[in-house]
């Protein structure tokens, strides 16, 4: 049955090539926190204090550049803007090498506000190509093609600064982004569906989308991204702790093979979950694997249930987005939730290492599951409180994809208002999680 889904989702016309080439062109992205990391400890000499605040002022800038950037998507395409962004990556990381410290940090933030919207872009182009009833297997390839380029791009970053160094790994990377930002110029996927393309009505005022219900949602997705960038760095203190730094990276990767296969087993279920349910089991999960011992191996198996709703809990929120905005602003919504994840992740590093600090990895767990778990409460009463109805959109059941709408929730023919476009980039969030692993390290 799973297998039938996916069969149905690649077969779309262009749905292959934009998951291959996203997953390929997000490696470099991947790469970048490790890479300036390196750079600035290794080959500047610097400490790890300077490392992070490079890697917060890139983080920052992608905050802000995300809804910013998705918001050009919007109103004026996907090729023009990866253009522009892909011309100012190419001469930040040419250069990057001969900069000295006081011209890399705000370098580092202005690379951020230009980030790629490799991320936005794929997700808002599923949401444009794939058929509404096959959103969550799309969005789970998606979250499943993240994980894999998570996977390779960090590693691949520290691998070939040690063979090459952070000189000839910078030009590297300015290959890889530039190769990227080619590849999605020449593909040029759709960024919305035959039918929204057929709109023509002026752009929906942020008032009409951007409501309590979708803020509650992107402070959920904060605290996510917040317990996984947690869990990451008190898997990385706890093996230390133990004398098994050794097996950090065997645990991690079985980390992100869990959230593989739970991302593919939610791509293949005939109704989706609801984002609470996910994202607030993984928080709940989290809380007791602190408690684990008797070596690495029984951490491998505390992290299984968590790890099991990484991926369907991701790919449930951007769903959750993509229905409740109208495809006229969905390039911006995007963009903020790449903001949310972004903001999870730089709250993460230093709350996570005062616990780990103070208190030792168990409390790190503990401590971050239950923080995890507040605004997803809080998004439960939230959107209790204001099913509220946005054009263009499937509002009321949209924190509960799968749900049967009723009948009055359903907009009118003909009632949505829509234009083009909309794209994003999270690129900074995800990658904080390795970069501050590997630091702990």
């Amino acid at each position: 049955m799973a297998f039938d889904r996916y069969r149905r989702v690649l077969a779309l016309p262009g749905v292959r090539a934009l998951l291959l080439v996203g997953m390929i062109a997000r490696i470099p992205l991947t790469g970048t926190g490790m890479t300036l990391t390196l750079h600035v400890v290794n080959h500047q000499k610097l400490g790890f204090l300077q490392a992070g605040l490079i890697g917060a002022a890139s983080m920052a800038g992608a905050a802000i550049g995300s809804p910013l950037v998705g918001r050009f998507v919007d109103r004026r395409g996907l090729r023009p803007v990866m253009a522009v962004t892909t011309v100012v990556q190419l001469c930040l990381w040419c250069a990057a090498p001969a900069m000295p410290y006081a011209v890399l940090l705000p370098g580092a933030l202005v690379g951020g506000l230009f980030s790629q919207p490799v991320f936005g872009a794929v997700r808002q182009c599923i949401a444009a190509m794939v058929p509404k009833e096959n959103h969550q297997t799309g969005f789970a390839l998606d979250s499943m093609g993240v994980e894999l380029s998570y996977m390779v791009g960090p590693a691949l970053a520290v691998t070939c600064v040690t063979a090459f160094g952070s000189t000839a790994t910078m030009y590297g990377v300015a290959a890889g982004l530039v190769g990227a930002g080619v590849a999605f110029y020449l593909l040029d996927p759709p960024t919305r569906s035959a039918e929204e393309a057929a709109g023509h009505g002026e752009a929906v005022p942020r008032r009409q989308w951007l409501r309590p219900a979708l803020f509650a949602l992107f402070g959920m997705v904060t605290g996510l991204t917040f317990v996984l960038t947690t869990t990451e760095l008190a898997v990385v203190a706890m093996l230390k702790a133990g004398d098994a730094t050794a097996w950090t990276g065997l645990v991690v990767a079985l980390w992100c093979a869990y959230s593989l296969v739970g991302g593919f087993v939610y791509g293949g279920l005939p109704r989706g979950l609801s984002p609470v349910l996910l994202a607030g089991g993984l928080c709940a999960l989290t809380v007791p694997v602190g408690l684990v011992g008797g070596g690495w191996w029984w951490l491998c198996l505390a992290l299984l249930p968590s790890g099991l709703l990484c991926a369907p809990a991701l790919s449930s929120t951007v769903d959750a987005v993509n229905r409740r905005v109208p495809a006229a602003a969905r390039g911006e919504a995007m963009g903020l939730h790449g903001t949310s994840l972004t903001i999870g992740g730089a709250l993460a590093g230093p709350i996570a290492g005062g616990i780990l600090d103070a208190y030792g990895p168990a409390w790190a767990f503990a401590a971050s599951g239950v923080a995890g778990l507040v605004p997803a409460v809080i998004a439960v009463l939230v959107w209790r409180r204001a099913p509220v109805s946005v054009p263009g959109a499937t509002a009321p059941g949209a924190m509960f994809p799968g749900a049967a709408l009723p009948e009055a929730a359903v907009p009118e023919a003909g009632a949505a208002l829509e234009v083009p476009g909309a794209g994003g980039a999270v690129a900074g969030a995800e990658a904080a999680a390795s970069l501050r692993a590997s630091d702990g390290e």
